[in-house]
């Protein structure tokens, strides 16, 4: 089932998923499990990343995967692995062999062979939680509108990305068949530029060729988290 969580300001929601990836976190711990989270790039996420309290839970236990990322050299500013890196995971000291970012431009004999090894690098059970991002034009990770190819890919779990309609256009992504095989997917939005887009996402009619976050949801939970901005036109 789909829930809707909107809360007033930015800064709150990055206050709120912080707060929630902390508590799913712990709790999967207290099972006795290792928590496998797919993080996401963006601002929102990054505020989000600012905000973990390193003492708050066992943050090194955790294997912690991308949905996408930018194809270009390890290091890189743009690339999401490195911005989590600088905005949590080197403070809370996360080990390499927890760390499962995309490969980078260079690592690799094409963006094919990339895609493909990661993909065999993702575990066999679902992820506990996969996070995403939704851009203006309804784009989760990097599965944009009317880039059929990819939207309707069912045997890959990630596809190599050339003609991403933002820069840089060479990008690797998670595929919907790897970012469902999760126990709860979180759309964390935020901003008036991104009202339209989740109006569509949510509605009760419309296609995932248009706007591809219609297309994604956990297996047990499906969560919208939105400031009053993004959720202004639902």
């Amino acid at each position: 089932m789909t829930e809707i969580h909107v809360v007033p300001t930015g800064d709150q929601l990055a206050d709120d998923i912080a707060r929630r990836l902390t508590a799913l976190v712990v709790d999967v711990r207290a099972q006795g499990r290792r928590p496998t989270v797919v993080l996401t790039g963006g601002t929102i996420a990054n505020q989000v990343y600012e905000r973990l309290d390193v003492e708050a839970a066992e943050w090194a236990e955790v294997d912690w995967y991308w949905g996408d990322e930018r194809f270009v050299p390890a290091g890189h500013e743009d690339r999401n692995d490195q911005q989590a890196r600088d905005a949590f995971l080197d403070r809370a000291a996360v080990p390499a062999e927890r760390v499962h970012a995309m490969p980078a431009h260079g690592c690799s004999d094409s963006m094919a062979a990339a895609a493909d090894d990661y993909a065999d690098a993702l575990p066999t059970e679902p992820f506990d939680l996969v996070l995403l991002g939704v851009g203006p034009d309804g784009h989760v990770a990097s599965l944009f509108p009317h880039h059929d190819k990819h939207l309707h890919e069912t045997r890959r779990l990630a596809v190599e990305v050339f003609d991403s309609p933002k820069p840089p256009p060479q990008r690797i992504t998670l595929t919907f068949a790897a970012l469902n095989h999760a126990r709860a997917v979180w759309l964390l939005v935020s901003g008036d530029g991104k009202a339209e887009a989740v109006a569509r996402a949510l509605a009760e009619e419309g296609t995932v060729e248009q706007t591809p976050a219609r297309g994604v949801g956990g297996t047990e939970e499906t969560l919208w988290l939105l400031d009053e901005a993004a959720a202004s036109l639902l």
